[in-house]
């Protein structure tokens, strides 16, 4: 079926159910569905939908996004490189008397700081600060939980893996991502509990679930952002 509203179209299903109540969703190929009781009139369906235009809007183009997959990134004045789960511009300055390379995060604005404007050499320098704040966000959350827990990692490091977020291994060692300083606290805390748990159980057995859900109860969330975001957590 097709509504347009504010010079906007749309194509979306109808599915009717037998709760009372009503739900908006967008499924894994971007189609817009719509849930509601069975006897719920057009008018009805017509105020949800307009109600809810803007959010809809929006999770429709988040969606395509997702699935046109990761855009090759420009390094340019104005490129927007995720951060603690937002999206925030790039100021570059060339500064050939610094010894080293560097980020600083002031005022919404990711300011690079590079001897040589290279495409290069800003990559590299988001990159060392991307790896320097995983490392101080993991050792923050790795103290605030550690209440939960009668043991302690041995060691932490922060990778380049790209298969997985965090790692524990039966020497207590926890490996993180550098990319989860592109996640929302409370995402970085999940995956910090995450593998916090496994110093306990080193499977993911019921008792390993309990475990995080005790201490995370609404981990699901957090893992659902991942599961949608990880594509747009590039440099």
């Amino acid at each position: 079926m097709i509504h347009t509203y504010s010079g906007e179209t749309i194509n979306y299903e109808i599915h009717y159910r037998k709760k009372s109540s009503h739900g908006i969703a967008i499924d894994t190929y971007g189609n817009l569905v719509v849930q509601v009781p069975k006897g719920t009139t057009d008018e009805s369906v017509m105020s949800l939908l307009e109600g809810n235009w803007g959010l809809i809007q929006q999770k429709i183009k988040e969606m395509k996004d997702r699935l046109d997959g990761p855009q090759e990134k420009v390094y340019e004045h104005g490129e927007s490189f995720l951060y603690l789960g937002n999206s925030y511009p790039i100021q570059i300055h060339q500064d050939k008397s610094r010894e080293q390379d560097h980020v600083v995060f002031e005022k919404d604005i990711l300011h690079i700081y590079v001897r040589q404007l290279e495409d290069e050499k800003i990559k590299q320098a988001l990159k060392r600060f991307y790896y320097k704040q995983c490392k101080a966000l993991v050792e923050k959350s790795i103290k605030s939980h550690q209440s939960y827990f009668k043991v302690k990692p041995r060691s932490i490091r922060i990778t380049d893996n790209n298969t997985n977020w965090g790692t524990c291994d039966s020497n207590l060692q926890l490996t993180f991502n550098w990319k989860l300083a592109m996640a929302p606290l409370q995402v970085i805390d999940y995956v910090v509990v995450h593998e916090m748990c496994h110093m306990v159980h080193l499977n993911h057995d019921r008792s390993f679930w309990r475990l995080v859900g005790k201490i995370m109860p609404d981990y699901k969330e957090k893992e659902n952002w991942l599961a949608y975001s990880n594509w747009k957590m590039s440099v």
